[in-house]
């Protein structure tokens, strides 16, 4: 484990493994989940070591070791993409592959945008057509962070988010607050900005992302794959998924700027 205290003064802890001087790949986790729950646990660091390749993964602030402010303007959506592009600089790292799921498949979007010069290949998870399903605005997951018995949230997906938290033992007050943040909100017209290869992959019964091609459809060359008989919470260790990423990385899906 290491870390380095962000612009703001945030502690950010992350992960440096893999081969030193393999091909970067940048892991950006979910909601609610840390860099060890969403990418080692469940087999990426191991995979990608194999691959060859360097694996820098940190913990959102908020979330893991990292600092976790209970300000929803700490967690703004600028501030957070700053979190990443200030790791790669104190790495020395210009350029990474970048990797994101859920939570983390927004932000990774939204750097790509922002900043397409530090990717190389994107490949975003747990994402899709509902991206552009408008928010209801009623602060329901920061609740739900907030409540003092999970089994009084009556939402299903709310209350799975908050048994996960739960489990990985995270701040939940920190949570409520990163909730409760300028939002990662991304129109077509946003994505049509994207320059880099990119994928975009979900689970088949992933009701949280819907259609991984209605997202793919927007952005320039992308390929969209559905996994099938996955959802939201169990895609991500699964071994399609990783098979779809790294299909996608070597070139095996196509080459959409061929």
């Amino acid at each position: 484990m290491a870390e380095f205290t962000a612009s703001d003064g945030v502690t950010i802890s992350y992960d440096d493994a893999g081969v030193t001087d393999g091909k970067p790949v940048l892991l950006v986790h979910g909601f609610a989940s840390n860099r060890d729950e969403g990418w080692k646990r469940t087999g990426w660091y191991a995979a990608f070591e194999r691959r060859g390749q360097r694996v820098i993964a940190p913990d959102s602030r908020g979330h893991g070791r990292s600092g976790k402010p209970h300000d929803p303007a700490s967690y703004a959506t600028g501030r957070r993409l700053a979190d990443l592009t200030e790791l790669l600089d104190h790495l020395g790292v210009a350029r990474a592959d970048v990797v994101g799921y859920s939570m983390g498949a927004r932000l990774a979007l939204s750097l790509a945008i922002a900043r397409g010069d530090r990717i190389d290949q994107l490949a975003v998870g747990g994402i899709g057509e509902r991206l552009f399903t408008p928010s209801p605005g009623d602060d329901a997951m920061g609740q739900a962070m907030e409540a003092d018995d999970p089994a009084t949230i009556a939402e299903p997906m709310l209350r799975s988010f908050r048994q996960f938290a739960d489990e990985q033992g995270e701040d939940r007050m920190a949570l409520a607050a990163a909730s409760r943040a300028e939002g990662v909100t991304l129109t077509p017209d946003d994505l049509f900005g994207i320059s880099v290869p990119t994928l975009v992959v979900a689970g088949s019964r992933d009701a949280l992302a819907g259609d991984p091609q209605g997202l793919a459809d927007h952005i320039r060359g992308a390929k969209a794959v559905s996994v099938q008989g996955c959802d939201h919470f169990n895609a991500i260790p699964h071994a399609m998924l990783k098979a779809t990423v790294f299909d996608f990385l070597d070139g095996y899906l196509d080459d959409p700027f061929g």
